[in-house]
């Protein structure tokens, strides 16, 4: 794996928090970044996997559009 640099700018009183449970927990900075890069990812990953489907958003629109006319089907009369 490739590992890229990056400056990361945080408020004084954050960075003085994170270092000191850092070095409480004896972790890098580094490791705890990547730790919740990781975390950031995983809690993303679904929506990023629905917006790749084609159409998805439109036909998410014009369900909502459809909804909001009076139209669409309740739970019972969804396929399963």
């Amino acid at each position: 794996m490739t590992k890229g640099a990056t400056t990361l700018r945080l408020p004084e009183d954050k960075l003085k928090l994170i270092r000191a449970i850092a070095g409480y927990e004896n972790r890098s900075l580094m490791d705890i970044f990547t730790e919740l890069t990781d975390e950031y990812i995983k809690r993303h990953r679904e929506t990023m996997e629905l917006l790749g489907i084609p159409n998805f958003l439109e036909e998410c629109g014009n369900g909502l559009d459809e909804i909001k006319a009076g139209g669409g089907k309740n739970l019972v009369e969804l396929d399963d």
